[in-house]
């Protein structure tokens, strides 16, 4: 009697790893994995060695928004290698760049200066404009001057995009939802 509990037991343990299986793998490659933040590009929003929650999903559904913090493959780069940045410009928009100042033009031709709160450390490096074409994103990093980001490497197409930042979990003092996203009026 003893050698068949221990069989249920090794079939129940069976069920419940092959269940696990089945729901754990589907949520990380196709609705959020884990991501740790690596640099000082996006100080002061976020530190070297956070650790976040990459949403995956909803941009399945909808499009990146200006203002939203993004994790995405940056382009040429097929090594695995991801960054996370901040949408400024949108497709269609045009972006300028003078000094210290981030200007947008709509598809509509209405040009608006961008109140750029979170930046604690400016200094956008060049001055430039740049037309967005289909399905092409400007990003940058919150923390200018050390930041790899459009200004460099060019726009980042929509394909490269992987999620946005969903919940920053450590460190604990640090825990919120959707972290350092913000909306530009």
């Amino acid at each position: 009697m003893q050698e068949e509990s221990r069989e249920n037991f090794f079939i129940e343990l069976l069920k419940f790893a092959l269940i696990a299986v089945v729901i754990v793998v589907p949520v990380r490659l196709y609705v959020a994995q884990p991501f740790i933040v690596s640099g000082a590009s996006m100080e002061p929003t976020f530190d070297n060695g956070q650790y976040l929650i990459v949403d995956e999903l909803s941009y399945r559904l909808e499009d990146p928004s200006r203002g939203d913090v993004i994790i995405f493959r940056p382009p040429g780069q097929s090594n695995g290698t991801y960054f996370i940045k901040r949408v400024i410009g949108l497709p269609g928009e045009t972006v300028r760049i003078t000094d210290s100042a981030v200007s947008i033009t709509s598809i509509d031709g209405i040009r608006t200066e961008l109140d750029e709160w979170y930046i604690k450390n400016i200094g956008n490096g060049k001055t430039m404009q740049v037309a967005l074409g289909k399905d092409e994103y400007f990003v940058m990093g919150d923390n200018r001057p050390e930041s790899s980001d459009s200004r460099y490497w060019g726009v980042l197409p929509r394909g490269n995009i992987i999620g946005r930042a969903l919940f920053r979990l450590l460190p604990l003092q640090s825990i919120s939802i959707l972290p350092g996203s913000t909306s530009f009026k």
